[in-house]
């Protein structure tokens, strides 16, 4: 009897997989996304001033044309787990915002929920600390300026100047969905929070131009917005961070049937791309949106190969970086010449970024065939590349493994990354350091080479400092800090970072 009962069980099981299998199909993830992008469109049309920034990695699906990039990990946001992220910055999202009066961020969330917590309380948190950290530089720069001006017989002026940073709100900003409990104990850290942004010096100076102080708004599908009375941006008496939650609040499967076929809406259906997109990118996406939408959805996983496929061709006829997709595709049909102007858009990257005078550049390793400038290359990727330099001596690659895979992939090539830095840092060369996007391994890399070769003004020494120095994560952080001032897509992963640590910490020996 009870084999009988455990076999209705499994069956039951099997068929419950099967039906979301079926439900989470690639068409109904890629028409899910288009329709949710059409919400997008309408809300970033109300105010076509400000610029539309994607939430990575799931946002980026959700239009085809964004401003900037930007990185709020939802798990800051998370019950207990809440936190103000000194290695996701973001501070380029405000050098918009001040520029052009605000901003709208873009993400979902598949969890039924009508915004991410990302959304409802991980940028919350960073309007507010930003707000309060620029507070006190003002307060600290009035008062010396008054203190200057004014002179001990003028204490009038003093106490006015003092008080003009009373006007600036640094209040926390939450949701009301928010329960008082979990806003009081958010609130209980942000002083602790304002003191770290203050100790891992973080650029304020440069926010401190910022007129009116960062102010969340949230808009989703189930917002009410009448149309006649759409306020201006410039007459709110903040700075609006929007923050658009592109998908649906849905847990239930929404069937909709055309005059076609039928697909099944999902809500978030961005997230996750790497266990439904089959190698299809936002970017490719967006060139052939139209095609892949009005195909039939038993025949979209066959167009979505054939154009992951042509898109691989194109790049490796080109020299660039070409990873092999591993798809039951068949024999790619059609010319290279069919790829279009917006393709090529879409497989050229933007250009390296220099750090400072450092003479270190970073970027992914599909810029790094045609980089100008480098005189050698530490390549960290899986994939191989062929530079044009001057020998393959000035050519090193390390192929690291994120932290994901393998814990200690990185900490095992750091001492050979540092030394052959030191060797050609010393004589004068410029380096280019890439991995596969330019935003996580590579970044690492880089950090552990500027604590362990250079001062913390950023001057060459060859690790004199770092031999006399007891390296803390606070001093780590600050030098982050300093990276991602000039790479403003860095997202380096917490599990790096340790590997980073644990070299700088315990492996001096090696690294000299």
């Amino acid at each position: 009897m009870e084999d009988v009962e455990d076999s209705v069980k499994l069956s039951i099981y099997r068929a419950a997989r099967t039906i979301k299998r079926r439900n989470n199909s690639l068409y109904n993830a890629l028409r899910s996304i288009y329709e949710d992008s059409i919400f997008v469109g309408e809300i970033s049309q109300l105010w076509p001033d400000l610029p539309l920034l994607a939430n990575l990695r799931c946002g980026l699906w959700y239009s085809p044309r964004f401003h900037s990039t930007c990185y709020f990990k939802s798990t800051d946001g998370h019950n207990n787990n809440w936190s103000f992220n000194t290695s996701r910055l973001n501070l380029h999202v405000v050098q918009l915002a001040l520029q052009k009066g605000g901003c709208i961020i873009v993400d979902s969330t598949r969890k039924g929920k009508r915004f991410p917590d990302s959304m409802s309380k991980t940028i919350p948190i960073w309007t507010c600390v930003l707000n309060r950290c620029i507070a006190r530089y003002r307060s600290k720069m009035l008062l010396d300026n008054s203190v200057a001006v004014a002179g001990k017989n003028d204490s009038s002026k003093l106490k006015q100047s003092s008080g003009e940073s009373l006007h600036w709100d640094c209040s926390l900003h939450l949701p009301l969905w928010v329960s008082d409990v979990e806003r009081a104990s958010i609130e209980a850290r942000l002083e602790t929070w304002t003191d770290d942004l203050e100790t891992i010096g973080a650029d304020v100076a440069s926010l401190v131009s910022l007129k009116k102080p960062l102010r969340p708004l949230w808009i989703s599908q189930r917002t009410v917005i009448w149309l006649n009375e759409v306020p201006d941006h410039d007459s709110w008496d903040f700075t609006p961070i929007i923050l658009l939650s592109a998908s649906r609040s849905t847990e239930l499967v929404q069937n909709t049937t055309t005059s076609e076929f039928s697909w099944s809406y999902i809500s978030g259906a961005g997230d996750d791309e790497e266990s439904w997109a089959r190698g299809l990118s936002p970017s490719l996406f967006w060139v052939h949106a139209y095609d892949l939408i009005n195909a039939r959805p038993d025949s979209c996983n066959q167009k979505v190969a054939d154009i992951v496929e042509k898109d691989r061709v194109y790049r490796a006829h080109r020299g660039l970086v070409a990873p092999q997709i591993r798809l039951n595709a068949p024999t790619l049909s059609g010319s290279l010449d069919e790829l279009t102007c917006a393709e090529l858009a879409v497989s050229e990257e933007h250009s390296i970024t220099w750090l400072a005078s450092t003479s270190i550049a970073i970027g992914s390793v599909s810029q790094a065939a045609n980089a100008l400038g480098i005189d050698c290359m530490l390549n960290c990727s899986q994939d191989s590349v062929a530079p044009s330099l001057q020998n393959t001596d000035m050519y090193m690659h390390l192929p690291v493994q994120n932290s994901k895979f393998d814990r200690f992939s990185l900490l095992n090539n750091l001492p050979s990354a540092v030394n052959f830095a030191r060797a050609n840092l010393g004589e004068g060369r410029t380096i280019l350091l890439c991995c596969k996007d330019g935003e996580d391994v590579s970044i690492c890399v880089c950090l552990a080479i500027l604590v362990s070769l250079f001062t913390e003004e950023g001057t060459y020494d060859e690790g004199r400092s770092f031999n006399e120095a007891a390296i803390t994560k606070w001093e780590m952080r600050r030098r982050l800090v300093f990276i991602c001032k000039y790479v403003t897509a860095a997202r380096p992963s917490r599990g790096n970072l340790k590997q980073v640590f644990a070299f700088l910490t315990g492996g001096r020996a090696s690294s000299k």
